[in-house]
């Protein structure tokens, strides 16, 4: 006996056997019929003496499931126990994550839930390595950008030390400086951020004046310092930093 047969014999005692038990047969999407068609194929595999293919079971953490799409939530469900009970099938982490990622409708969980796993890993095969190639493509252009921003900052932390720039020596300057009137809000210069101050830096309307913007422990205030070539430099320096 082949699998189909494996299958249609299974099917003939579910039916007789829900028959005898409820009086009617259940749908065929109904969790009766399922639950009851699942020991039915496993009573005849034993019977019948049929072997199917399987994959070693998954071991390792489990996969953090995303939710299912159907129609209904019956569908869903159903989908969900499917998908719980194949997933124990496949002992490649990654193919598990993939399938768990990319598997997000019911409808496709349910329709392959009698499809020996061994079979529905090789017709997936060319859609799970070309996932794979892309997810590498993707690493690779992050590490890439990860090392580029890491350079950057690295070129913008050596220009400060040349320039004997901090951000601490930044607050003293604005402390140091004379107070002048606030004038009108002009471009942003840097932001400087402390233990427990906050000091945000504008240009303003009167070309000898800059705005401070302070947080701190007393509360908020907006006061105007005499603005300094020098200091400007620094603070637009400092807010070179690439983001």
């Amino acid at each position: 006996m082949d699998l189909t047969q494996l299958k249609e014999a299974a099917i003939e005692a579910t039916a007789r056997a829900l028959q005898d038990r409820l009086g009617i047969v259940p749908d065929e999407d109904s969790d009766e019929w399922e639950d009851e068609y699942r020991r039915q194929f496993a009573l005849a595999k034993q019977r019948y003496g049929v072997t199917t293919p399987t994959i070693a079971r998954a071991t390792g953490p489990a996969v953090q499931l995303p939710e299912l799409r159907g129609d209904t939530q019956e569908l869903i469900h159903w989908g969900e126990q499917v998908r719980a009970e194949r997933l124990r099938e496949v002992s490649d982490a990654a193919r598990r994550g993939w399938m768990a990622k990319t598997w997000t409708r019911a409808k496709v969980w349910v329709d392959t839930r009698e499809v020996p796993i061994a079979t529905l890993l090789q017709r997936t095969q060319a859609q799970y390595d070309e996932w794979r190639r892309q997810e590498s493509a993707q690493k690779a252009s992050q590490t890439a950008a990860a090392q580029q921003k890491a350079a950057a900052l690295a070129a913008h932390q050596a220009k400060l030390q040349k320039a004997g720039v901090t951000e601490a020596g930044l607050v003293e300057l604005i402390d140091a400086s004379e107070r002048v009137k606030p004038a009108a809000l002009g471009e942003k210069l840097a932001e400087l951020k402390g233990v427990d101050r906050h000091l945000r830096v504008f240009a303003t309307s009167d070309p000898k004046a800059l705005l401070v913007k302070e947080k701190n422990l007393k509360g908020s205030f907006d006061y105007g310092i005499e603005r300094d070539d020098g200091l400007v430099a620094d603070l637009k320096l400092f807010a070179s930093a690439p983001a």
